[in-house]
């Protein structure tokens, strides 16, 4: 069984979390410069078992696309254009942002901490994965 990656897409910054390989627990992985993306992927996917990648789809709380939800299917369409053989799926990422927030304060981290958009982006990205995870389970 293989790793499930996802991915919280942006415009400057990507955040990027993973399952264990038995795709019980999503952790944060990295966060990546969005320019270098492809390339991290590649080879992160040369160097694991990874069976399935899940993109975080931009969509307002009324769940009209987003206006970072075209960058993201061209980014999709790139992903299956690059790499045929990985199937890649979008997942609903509302409010991932907010829950970040609000895992960081949970967790004790200070101001200055939460202030980081880099972890807060990795972080969303785990929730994109917990979330998809547990869409399966039911």
């Amino acid at each position: 069984m293989g790793r499930i990656l996802s991915i919280d897409y942006g415009k400057k910054r990507t955040g990027i979390a993973v399952t264990d390989p038995l795709q019980i627990i999503a952790g944060g992985l990295a966060t990546v410069s969005t320019s270098d993306l492809m390339r991290w992927l590649s080879d992160y996917v040369s160097r694991e078992q990874v069976e399935l990648i899940v993109v975080g789809e931009p969509r307002q709380n009324s769940g009209q696309p987003s206006e970072n939800y075209q960058r993201v299917m061209q980014f999709v369409a790139q992903l299956r254009r690059q790499m045929p053989q990985m199937p890649v799926v979008t997942y609903d990422e509302r409010f991932t942002s907010v829950l970040a927030h609000q895992a960081m304060i949970d967790g004790g981290l200070h101001r200055k901490a939460r202030q980081n958009k880099a972890l807060v982006d990795e972080i969303s990205a785990t929730i994109i994965l917990q979330s998809y995870l547990q869409s399966r389970k039911k």
